[in-house]
């Protein structure tokens, strides 16, 4: 079972316990037997590493804190020109920018040069000056005669000596 990020659980004596549930009505009979012993015993809400009161209470502030760091990137956007590409140090821009524009335009260069050679390949030779000639047009003739797949040798073994006789396995 993962791991809860979001949970109910009983304090006792200042202490979180290991009574842990997804839904408050699950841990009530637990609350109630802890609570005869320990009068202090409370049950907080789990959430975003604070304890709350309620979910409720967990989730106004959540949305609060949203609302006031959206707040705070308008104003600091506005006062200070910066936006996205921003960055801290000298003239605020990537130190390493001209660098990958040298890299790009490096590979564009070479994929430039071989679209040429491989459209400079492709074209077909200019057959105006050349005299036609019918034997170099001819597909030479393939014999498939029986020389061509000639049977080995039978093979005796690695030293060349014959091999012993099997034996016979059913003894």
């Amino acid at each position: 079972m993962p791991p809860r990020f979001v949970y109910w659980t009983i304090i006792a004596g200042g202490l979180p316990t290991a009574f842990r549930a997804a839904e408050r009505g699950e841990l009530l009979p637990t609350f109630r037997r802890i609570q005869g012993k320990h009068p202090d015993a409370v049950m907080k809400y789990f959430a975003r590493g604070k304890l709350w009161s309620s979910p409720e209470e967990a989730r106004a502030a959540a949305e609060m804190r949203r609302a006031a760091r959206t707040r705070d990137e308008g104003r600091r956007t506005q006062a200070t020109g910066r936006g996205r590409d921003w960055r801290p140090g000298g003239d605020h821009h990537d130190p390493r920018q001209k660098f990958k524009d040298a890299k790009k335009d490096r590979n564009l260069a070479r994929r430039r040069q071989r679209f040429e050679r491989r459209t400079r390949a492709e074209k077909p030779p200019d057959d105006r000056d050349r005299q036609p000639d019918d034997a170099s047009r001819v597909p030479p003739k393939r014999s498939f005669g029986t020389n061509q797949f000639k049977r080995r040798p039978q093979s005796h073994g690695a030293a060349g000596r014959p091999r012993p006789p099997r034996r016979n396995r059913d003894r």
